[in-house]
């Protein structure tokens, strides 16, 4: 039996609590071992305490946060290092990918600065060609080109920062990788690659990997062992193939269910359209569509740096979105799927008119979005809105839950003080935010991932809108509050006669809600179908690449 690399021993964290709160256990008396090469996945609900433990490990907690027991690290207690050999530690034997790649970016730095600064640190000896040389190919591991070198996070996509973070983790060749939900906004085909390498790199270096996620397909895919937690507590732990065969709490079988319910697997195994029989797909023949997109261009130029043009280096193009056609029917849910990085959340953006196109057209109810004013565009907001793909970055840390659900109803003059509480209260409730009493007081820092995703959600639909763009809104929740949620915009689609753009590359999930899709690649939609049909029999090379690599849960 080979000893332990990594050991946590009735471990208990209490989050510093405002005066008059009484004080709660993030985690709860948790205690489990992490052999030389071994894989174990960490599953539970947003909130349940899976990242205090990656934080805990690290001791990147706030200071003034209780702990209580044991982290052992190859014999060594991790909560007696000194600042030194804490500093050397982080990196060098345990590497963290956190949940926001931009937690671990500096705005101000290019993407190669950060990689130069990480190995420098670390091996001062090493020369910047050698560290460039390095930091190059492990750049090419996570399919990010030596083109990007130069530039800053702000203009990488969520899921290129995502694949920066994670080569950041593995520069240094740690001896363990505490993965926080690595791959949320990354799309199927880089997950795996991703995953492919880190699991090739725990047989070949005897790497340990903890991977935090709610994904429970991919733990199924890439754990040896998997650890459920529900309110800070490990519930159950096993072989990943027993726990997903015979789970023996109930949460663990509430988990599946929900997963199953979203993948909709029967019990043959066999893939379905979920409620296929009762679906009823929009009539879009001979109707007018709500969104018309036309030609639509967004090009970006790369401007050479100061030595670059010294050598005469060209101006580079990147041609985010490049002449996409696309129609919207009113009450239909259209998914748009693809990679990180081919364009997805910049259409988004240049659709709502956060950014203005290179060139082409956007018609939404007739009028065209790109001739508008500033304040003509700020007032069709109020008919189409957007929950993005990183709730943190989008609501304002010194406001109230309430305050940033409210504001949209404020600057559309919809409602008076009153009677903004009142319809805020109910949305949180709606959203699963509940007592809503309690939330609508709380601030965003105060939250969860998943539950900062939710007030997103709820900030969105507040004002009743027409369209909602919908980039990512789910992929930082659990299977459980996901399958609520999407059946919470399922519901209000319905009551409130609602039309979803909806942006993933959660394939499964787009089969689950949408009645169309449209497959996004290099900034073009190379397929567009109903989805029973993109299914079934896929046209386009890059969809069938797509399907082949989207881990299925019934595989476990």
């Amino acid at each position: 039996m080979s000893e332990a690399l990594f050991c946590i021993e009735n471990l208990r964290v209490a989050y510093p609590q405002r005066s008059g709160e009484e004080a709660s256990w993030a985690v709860d008396d948790v205690s489990f071992t992490l052999k030389p090469g071994e894989r174990m996945g960490l599953v539970g609900e947003s909130g349940c305490g899976k990242s205090t433990i990656g934080r805990a490990v690290m001791r990147l907690l706030p200071s003034s946060s209780r702990v209580e027991g044991r982290v052992i690290f190859q014999g060594q207690s991790v909560f007696d290092l000194t600042p030194n050999l804490l500093r050397k530690f982080r990196g060098e034997a345990i590497a963290l990918v956190f949940q926001d790649p931009m937690t671990r970016l500096d705005p101000l730095m290019t993407i190669g600065k950060h990689c130069i600064e990480t190995l420098q640190a670390h091996s001062p000896e090493l020369s910047t060609r050698s560290a460039k040389e390095k930091a190059l190919a492990t750049l090419a591991k996570v399919n990010i080109p030596a083109s990007r070198w130069n530039q800053f996070p702000h203009e990488f996509s969520g899921g290129m920062r995502q694949r920066v973070a994670i080569a950041l983790a593995l520069l240094l060749n740690p001896k363990l990788i505490v993965a926080d939900e690595p791959t949320t906004s990354l799309d199927v085909t880089v997950s795996a690659q991703i995953l492919q390498e880190l699991t090739r790199l725990c047989g070949e270096e005897n790497m340990g990997l903890l991977l935090i996620s709610h994904d429970l397909a991919m733990v199924a895919e890439y754990c040896d062992r998997i650890g459920v937690m529900y309110n800070g507590k490990m519930v159950e732990m096993g072989a990943t193939e027993t726990v997903f065969r015979q789970p023996q709490h109930e949460y663990t079988r509430s988990l599946l269910k929900a997963a199953l319910h979203i993948q909709a697997v029967t019990d043959s195994g066999e893939l379905i359209i979920a409620n296929d029989a009762e679906k009823q797909l929009p009539i879009i023949n001979q109707q007018s569509p709500i969104l018309s997109v036309t030609e639509l261009k967004q090009h970006y130029t790369i401007e050479p740096n100061f030595i670059e043009r010294l050598f005469n280096t060209q101006t580079q193009t990147i041609k985010a979105v490049d002449g996409i056609n696309l129609d919207l029917y009113s009450g239909e849910i259209l998914g748009l799927v693809g990679e990180s990085g081919c364009g997805k959340s910049t259409l988004s953006r240049t659709i709502l008119q956060l950014i203005r196109p290179t060139s082409g057209k956007v018609k939404f109810l007739g009028q065209d979005l790109t001739k508008l004013s500033r304040q003509e565009i700020r007032s069709s907001r109020r008919q189409i809105q957007m929950v993005f793909q990183d709730p943190h970055a989008c609501l304002n840390p010194a406001m109230t839950v309430g305050q940033s659900i409210a504001d949209p109803l404020f600057i559309h003059n919809l409602a008076n003080s009153a009677k903004a509480k009142e319809q805020v209260l109910w949305m949180l409730n709606k959203v699963g935010l509940t007592p809503p009493e309690v939330y609508y007081q709380r601030y965003p820092s105060d939250l969860s991932g998943g539950q900062q995703q939710r007030v997103a959600i709820a900030r969105a639909l507040i004002t009743h809108p027409k369209l909602l763009i919908c980039d990512e809104p789910v992929s930082m929740l659990d299977a459980s509050v996901q399958s609520q949620v999407l059946d919470l915009m399922l519901q209000l689609k319905e009551e409130f006669d609602l039309t979803y753009l909806f942006i993933t590359h959660d394939l499964w999930l787009a089969r689950f809600l949408c009645d169309r899709i449209a497959v996004m690649n290099g900034g073009k939609i190379v397929e567009l179908g109903l989805t029973k049909q993109i299914f079934a029999n896929p046209q386009h090379p890059y969809t069938k690449t797509l399907l082949a690599a989207a881990p299925l849960l019934a595989r476990a």
